[in-house]
């Protein structure tokens, strides 16, 4: 059955990632092609409560693909999470004539879509835009592939000086709870290991990852670690290593916030343009609740009760690849 939708709304929430502008830009011509009117909401839940809201044309979206960030800009709402605070953002919704939305952002933004969608029956179709690569049903999100390669330029600079001075560093990358971006940057910036909060890292097996990249006659070692509450981060394990090995030379990098900068690489644009187009093409099948994943390249929809579920596995295969090629 096909829907009736006339018009639908963009927004961008939560932490940006580099893809999201050419996500936009997708959705909005997709939209206009199929003869919508496309609205950019600014600043994400909080801009539709405050009726940050502006028609695109097409030309509203030229020369956006190549940018980083958002051009709706991001925000998070503490109201949007109230009640009265989605009576606003649908009053200004139903004001503007915009029947759908497509909400661009991680599980919080997904989270938040849901429940709006349900308190007033409107179809939401959400985009996985996230450098942390943490939603279930999807291969990969927006942003994730720009992130690893950032995080894979500044470790193979971070590893000339570490060489120089023979130092053991521990970097500290970006994923809350998930370990993909620690452990596929250790895998291709060529890092000895990659602390993360799938796997539990005892005392003693720190110890021999020390000892053992050392006694190889290796002139640097190079680990990735998870900014997760369950590590404790970079600086706790530095700490460590001072107070129990301190024959080590040991320095810490947080590569922080520029993690979500820079450029969209050419699988992220691709990425983005292609889930960004099948966002309203799902708005036209009456699809609703859904995020536009993507499965052994193929385009998929799932739930959003399914896409926010915190039960992604890391793959053994690659904890292997990197204890082999790391000895």
């Amino acid at each position: 059955m096909e829907s009736n939708i006339k018009s639908v709304g963009i927004l961008t929430s939560g932490g940006d990632a580099p893809g999201m502008n050419a996500a936009i830009r997708a959705v909005a011509r997709a939209g206009i092609f199929n003869s919508m009117k496309v609205y950019g909401i600014y600043r994400g839940y909080k801009g539709l409560i405050s009726d940050e809201i502006e028609e695109f044309k097409t030309n509203s979206v030229s020369n956006i693909i190549q940018q980083g960030g958002t051009i709706l800009k991001t925000a998070r709402s503490a109201e949007f999470m109230t009640e009265e605070g989605r009576r606003i953002a649908y009053e200004n919704m139903r004001k503007h004539g915009i029947e759908a939305l497509v909400v661009i952002g991680g599980d919080g933004s997904l989270t938040g879509a849901g429940i709006f969608a349900g308190e007033y029956n409107i179809p939401v179709v959400g985009l996985p835009g996230t450098i942390d690569n943490d939603l279930s049903g999807t291969d990969t999100t927006i942003g994730y592939d720009t992130a690893l390669n950032t995080i894979m330029k500044a470790m193979d600079k971070i590893r000339d000086t570490a060489t120089s001075h023979e130092r053991l560093f521990f970097v500290e990358v970006m994923g809350r709870n998930c370990g993909y971006l620690a452990l596929n940057s250790a895998i291709a910036s060529g890092a000895e290991a990659a602390i993360i909060p799938e796997i539990s890292i005892e005392k003693d097996q720190l110890g021999e990852l020390i000892e053992q990249g050392f006694r190889k006659s290796k002139s640097s070692s190079m680990v990735l670690v998870t900014e997760s509450d369950v590590i404790g981060g970079a600086m706790k394990l530095a700490e460590r290593v001072k107070t129990e090995y301190p024959q080590y030379d040991v320095r810490v990098s947080i590569l922080g916030h520029l993690q979500r900068g820079g450029s969209p690489t050419a699988q992220d644009r691709i990425l983005a343009s292609r889930m960004g187009i099948a966002a309203i093409q799902a708005l036209m099948e009456n699809q609703r609740n859904v995020m536009i994943g993507i499965r052994e390249n193929e385009i998929v929809y799932v739930p959003f009760k399914r896409a926010i579920k915190k039960d992604r596995e890391i793959s053994e295969e690659m904890l292997s690849v990197l204890r082999i090629s790391s000895i």
